[in-house]
């Protein structure tokens, strides 16, 4: 009884051992045994930094890109020299408002607070990603704003007390600037997007330039000076506009950005 069980198992194994991926052929004389598998191109990794939206990773992945959420941790050197060699790039998104002294200011009335954590590993991965790596950077609304914070811009605290225009929770038309690599991106002068946001540029940080203004002459977009980078900000949410076949074109110019060798610094 035990011999027959034997067999029926062998044989069994016989017919399932190919289905699931075990070669039962032995290499031919001289032939040398190989562990490698195919190699196959890794899709680029694409941090994205905390308290994440499924907007933000629906239009990743459908860029083409692995969206990774990264936890807020206390933005450690040990932490972030990790994300830094693991990402291929990084998405800084919207929230609340990078805490004033930051900029050298005292806090308008209308401020809401940044949580801590947030704060404090944001502010942790922006520097170390702008001043050690070379990798592409793209940040939408607070993210835009970091941007220009960390190369040592300030920002308007609130656009209405400061303007008498309102730019939260409407739409209004963006201009692009000349010579601009959003103008490339989306291969449009002008286009109409959301707006949720009631601080913006003031003071343009070092090594950036305007790359789009609303109308009224509220910084929109920001991008890097060097030609050779890809570091954008913008203060509307693609994201919520992915459907958008030219808001897309934002996010997989990005993703295919990625892709691209890193020149460390």
């Amino acid at each position: 009884m035990l011999l027959k069980r034997s067999r029926f198992l062998f044989l069994l194994f016989l017919l399932i051992a190919p289905s699931i991926g075990i070669g039962l052929t032995s290499p031919a004389q001289g032939q040398e045994v190989s562990d490698s598998k195919p190699v196959t191109q890794r899709r680029p990794v694409i941090g994205i930094a905390t308290l994440v939206k499924d907007e933000y990773v629906r239009a990743i992945r459908k860029a083409g890109g692995i969206p990774v959420v990264l936890p807020c941790t206390d933005g450690s050197p040990e932490d972030v020299a990790e994300y830094l060699a693991l990402l291929d790039g990084l998405l800084m998104q919207g929230g609340a408002d990078i805490p004033s002294v930051e900029y050298g200011e005292a806090p308008h009335r209308t401020a809401v607070a940044l949580a801590d954590d947030r704060y404090q590993f944001e502010k942790a991965m922006i520097t170390a990603w702008i001043q050690k790596t070379e990798k592409p950077l793209l940040g939408i609304c607070l993210g835009s704003q970091w941007i220009n914070v960390a190369h040592g811009g300030s920002l308007v605290q609130d656009i209405p007390s400061e303007f008498g225009v309102n730019h939260r929770n409407t739409q209004h038309s963006v201009v692009i600037k000349p010579e601009c690599r959003l103008g490339e991106i989306f291969q449009a002068q002008q286009f109409v997007v959301n707006s949720i946001h009631h601080q913006a540029v003031k003071r343009l940080g070092k090594g950036l330039k305007i790359a789009a203004v609303s109308k009224d002459g509220i910084v929109e977009g920001i991008e890097t000076l060097d030609p050779n980078r890809f570091l954008i900000g913008v203060q509307w949410h693609p994201e919520r506009m992915s459907e958008s076949a030219t808001q897309q074109r934002l996010f997989k110019a990005f993703v295919q950005a990625c892709q691209q060798p890193e020149t460390a610094k």
